[in-house]
C-alpha cells in the first residue's frame, strides 16, 4: 500500500473490497462475541498449520542432533542442516491464511 502525502487520514486499507471485508469480519466477530484477540479458522487451516509447525520442530531437533559438537560436524553437515531447516521453515513463511470462499453469511465471495 502506497502512502501519499496530503490532507486527510492515512489509508488503512489497500482497496474498498479490503475495507468491506474488514467490516464484515468485525460484524461477524461481534455476532460470535469474539474478543479482539480471538479469531475463527477452519479445522483444515489449523491442521495444516500444526503440521507445518511439527515439521519445523522435527527439523530443529534433527539439526541439533546432526550438529552436535561432540561428533565434530563438517561444513557439509552444516550446509545440509541449513538446507533442511530452510526447507522446513519456508512453508510457514509463505503460507498465508486467507479468508474462506464464503462470507460469514454463507454467500459465496466474489
Amino acid at each position: 500500500m502506497q502512502r501519499t502525502a496530503g490532507a486527510g487520514r492515512p489509508r488503512r486499507f489497500c482497496s474498498q473490497a479490503c475495507r468491506q471485508w474488514d467490516w464484515v469480519a468485525r460484524q461477524r466477530a461481534s455476532e460470535l462475541a469474539l474478543s479482539e484477540d480471538e479469531l475463527v479458522m477452519t479445522r483444515s487451516q489449523l491442521d495444516a498449520l500444526r503440521d507445518q509447525i511439527y515439521v519445523l520442530q522435527c527439523a530443529i531437533h534433527d539439526v541439533e542432533h546432526d550438529l552436535d559438537p561432540s561428533i565434530d560436524p563438517t561444513s557439509r553437515d552444516f550446509k545440509a542442516a541449513l538446507v533442511w531447516l530452510l526447507a522446513a521453515a519456508k512453508p510457514l513463511t509463505e503460507d498465508q491464511l486467507t479468508p474462506s470462499r464464503t462470507s460469514p453469511s454463507g454467500m459465496p465471495r466474489p
